[in-house]
C-alpha cells in the first residue's frame, strides 16, 4: 500500500509528464500548421506557375494537396491530444490540492441539499465544503446523480455493502483507469437533462419505419434514378426529362424535412453526447474487472462482447451522417438520388428498435462506474488513518426487527473534513440493543463535532467506502439525525414544531419496525428548561421501549441520571472545558461520566459582560 507522500509524489510526477506532453504537442501543432500552409501555398503556386502544362501541373498539385489533406486529419488529432493532456494536468493538480483539503474545484451537489432529509442536511453531506464535494470525482451527470443517490439513501444490508467495498478496493488500485475514465468524461460533459431526454427519445415510437410505403420509398426512388440513368446512357430517355423528374423527387422529399429537422434539433446534440459515453464504455470494456459488482456493471453493457460501445458508436456515426443535410448542396443531391434524408432517419429508427430497451441499462452502468470511481479515488487518497469497516450480518430469523442485533465499535475515529493536524480522534463502543450514549459537556467542547464525526463515518461505512478510523465494525441500520432543525417562514412553521416533526418521524419509523441508528443534539431546544427536561426524559424512555440505538448530546446534566433507570442500556460520556487560572482549554477528548465544568459564565466574564448576580 502506498503512503500519502508516495501518492502525492505520483500526482506531481503525472502532472509534470502531462505538462511536458502539452508543450511537446503545442510544438507539433505549430510545425504541422506551418507545413500545411507551405503545402497549400505550393499547390496554389503549381496551379499558377504550371498552368497549361497538363500532367505536370496535376502531378505537382496532387503531390502538395494529398499530404495537405493527411496533415489536416493529423492536425485535428494533435488538438485532441493537447486537450486530453491539458485536462490530465488539471486533474492531477486538483488531486494535489484535495490532499491539502482544498476541494473547491469539485462540484458540491448543492441542489441535492434538503433540510427535511433524515440526515444529509445535519451532516453537511451536500453543499459547499461538504462530504459530497470532498468525495465527488464524477465526470458525467449520470455518475453525479448516482453518487448523490447513494449518499442520500445508504445501504443497510451486509451483502450489498461488502460487494461495494470489494469494488471500491479494486478501483482504488487502478489509478490509471480511474483517471483516464474521468478525463474522457470531463472533456465532453453533458447537460442536466441528458439522461431524461435520451430515455424519452429511446421510448418514443418510431415515426417512419412502421409505414410500409415509406420504408420502400427510398428503394423506389433509387431504382427510378438508376433506370433514368440507364435510359439516358442508351439514348432511350432525354436527359432533360430525367432532370425534371429528379427535381420533382427533390421537391417531394421536402415533405419530410420539417419533422426530421425537429428530431435533429431536439435530440441531435443529446445523441452525439453518446459519443463520449461510447468512449467511457470502451474504457470499461478494455479494463479487466474481478470484483463481483464490477463484473455485474460490465455485464450490463454486454461484457466481453462490447455490445454497448459498438452499438453507441454506430448510432453516433448515423447521427453524424444525418448532419450532411446541413450542407445544402449535398443534401439536395442525395435526396434527389436516394431520398437519402428519409433513408437515414429510418436507419436511426432501426437502431432504436434494436437497442432502445438496453439504453437505460447502459446509462445506468456508466453512472455506477463513475460513482464507484469517485469512491475508489477517495480510498486511494486516504491510505493512512482509514480502514474498511467490518460489516456484521443479521443472525435473527424472526420477523421482529427490534430483536435484531446492533453494534457500532470504532477506534481512533476522526472527521474526514477536518485537517489531519487539527483532527482529534475518539472512540465509540455500542454493542447491544437497545442502547444510548448520552454526551454532556460545555459549549465548544466538541459534542456536536463528535456527533457529526460518528454520523459521517457511519454513512461512509454504509456506502461501501473506507472510514476515518483505525478500526470500525457495525451492524448497519438506517441513519436518522436531528442536529440542525430549522424553522420555516414559508410553511409558517416554528423551530420547535419542526423539531417535534423530526422526532415524531423517528418514533413512527421505529414503530413501523424499521431499524434506526439515531443521533440527536440538544433535544427540544425550542422550549423552557423544565418542559425540555420532562420531554427529554419521556422521549428517551420511549426510545428504550422501542429498543432503539443512538447518541444524544445535551447541556442538561440531569439527563445523565437516566443511567440509573437503564443501567445496562445507557452510558454517560463527556467533553470537558478545563479552566486553569484565567485560561480555558479544550482537549476534545471523550471521557467517561457526566460533565463537571461549564464555561458560559466564564466566557461572558472574559468578554467583559457583567456577572453581578
Amino acid at each position: 500500500m502506498m503512503t500519502e507522500n508516495e501518492i502525492r509524489a505520483a500526482y506531481r510526477q503525472d502532472a509534470e509528464r502531462a505538462a511536458g506532453e502539452v508543450t511537446k504537442t503545442q510544438r507539433l501543432i505549430y510545425r504541422t500548421g506551418t507545413l500545411r500552409l507551405l503545402l497549400f501555398g505550393g499547390a496554389v503556386a503549381a496551379v499558377i506557375g504550371l498552368w497549361g502544362q497538363g500532367a505536370l501541373m496535376y502531378a505537382v498539385t496532387a503531390a502538395c494537396l494529398l499530404p495537405f489533406l493527411l496533415l489536416v486529419k493529423y492536425h485535428n488529432r494533435l488538438f485532441l491530444r493537447k486537450d486530453y493532456q491539458e485536462k490530465r494536468l488539471e486533474v492531477n493538480r486538483q488531486e494535489l490540492a484535495a490532499l491539502d483539503q482544498d476541494t473547491s474545484a469539485f462540484d458540491d451537489g448543492k441542489e441535492f441539499a434538503d433540510p427535511a432529509h433524515p440526515y444529509t442536511y445535519d451532516l453537511d453531506v451536500f453543499g459547499s465544503r461538504s462530504l459530497f464535494q470532498y468525495i465527488n470525482r464524477t465526470c458525467t451527470r449520470l455518475g453525479r446523480e448516482q453518487l448523490a443517490g447513494w449518499m442520500a439513501c445508504h445501504l443497510d444490508k451486509r451483502e450489498p455493502i461488502i460487494r461495494r467495498q470489494e469494488a471500491v478496493q479494486e478501483l482504488a488500485a487502478k489509478p490509471s483507469f480511474r483517471q483516464h475514465f474521468r478525463i474522457l468524461g470531463l472533456l465532453n460533459k453533458g447537460q442536466a437533462a441528458d439522461r431524461a431526454e435520451l430515455l424519452e427519445w429511446a421510448q418514443s415510437p418510431v415515426r417512419y419505419r412502421n409505414r410500409g410505403l415509406l420504408r420502400r420509398l427510398p428503394h423506389v426512388v433509387t431504382a427510378i434514378n438508376l433506370l433514368c440513368l440507364l435510359g439516358v446512357v442508351t439514348g432511350v430517355l432525354p436527359g432533360n426529362v430525367w432532370g425534371v423528374l429528379w427535381f420533382g423527387i427533390v421537391v417531394a422529399s421536402f415533405a419530410f424535412t420539417r419533422q426530421i429537422t425537429k428530431v435533429q434539433s431536439v435530440y441531435g446534440q443529446k445523441l452525439r453526447i453518446l459519443g463520449t459515453y461510447a468512449k467511457l464504455l470502451q474504457t470499461m470494456d478494455d479494463e479487466p474487472m474481478e470484483a463481483p459488482l464490477l463484473r455485474a456493471v460490465k455485464d450490463k453493457i454486454g461484457g466481453d462482447r462490447r455490445q454497448a460501445s459498438q452499438a453507441i458508436r454506430r448510432l453516433v456515426k448515423l447521427m453524424n451522417e444525418l448532419d450532411q443535410r446541413n450542407n445544402y448542396l449535398m443534401y439536395t443531391v442525395l435526396n434527389g438520388c436516394f431520398f437519402w434524408e428519409l433513408w437515414q432517419i429510418m436507419r436511426i429508427e432501426a437502431w432504436k428498435e434494436v437497442h432502445a430497451g438496453e439504453l437505460p441499462h447502459w446509462l445506468e452502468a456508466i453512472g455506477e462506474m463513475d460513482a464507484l470511481c469517485s469512491l475508489g479515488t477517495f480510498a486511494y487518497n486516504h491510505p493512512e488513518g482509514y480502514s474498511y469497516p467490518d460489516i456484521l450480518g443479521d443472525t435473527n430469523t424472526g420477523t421482529d426487527n427490534t430483536e435484531t442485533p446492533f453494534q457500532l465499535v470504532a477506534e481512533t475515529m476522526g472527521h474526514p473534513l477536518i485537517p489531519r493536524d487539527r483532527c482529534v480522534c475518539n472512540d465509540i463502543r455500542m454493542s447491544r440493543r437497545p442502547a444510548f450514549i448520552i454526551i454532556t459537556g460545555a459549549n465548544m467542547a466538541g459534542k456536536s463535532t463528535y456527533l457529526r464525526t460518528i454520523g459521517v463515518n457511519y454513512l461512509l461505512a454504509c456506502i461501501g467506502a473506507p472510514v476515518c478510523a483505525k478500526q470500525m465494525s457495525l451492524y448497519p441500520a438506517r441513519l436518522m439525525t436531528s442536529l440542525r432543525t430549522t424553522d420555516s417562514l414559508s410553511d409558517n412553521e416554528s423551530y420547535f414544531f419542526a423539531e417535534l416533526k423530526r422526532l415524531k418521524s423517528v418514533i413512527d419509523r421505529l414503530q413501523s419496525g424499521e431499524q434506526l441508528f439515531i443521533i440527536l443534539d440538544e433535544i427540544l431546544k425550542g422550549t423552557n428548561s423544565a418542559d425540555k427536561q420532562r420531554g427529554s426524559f419521556a422521549l428517551v424512555q420511549q426510545l428504550m421501549r422501542l429498543r432503539a440505538n443512538g447518541i444524544i448530546a445535551t447541556h442538561d446534566l440531569l439527563l445523565g441520571t437516566l443511567k440509573d433507570r437503564f443501567p445496562d442500556c445507557i452510558d454517560n460520556f463527556r467533553f470537558e472545558a478545563d479552566i486553569t487560572g484565567d485560561e480555558l482549554t479544550f482537549s476534545y477528548r471523550l471521557r467517561p461520566g457526566v460533565a463537571q465544568n461549564m464555561n458560559a459564565c466564564f466566557l461572558m466574564k472574559k468578554m467583559g459582560i457583567a456577572m453581578d448576580l
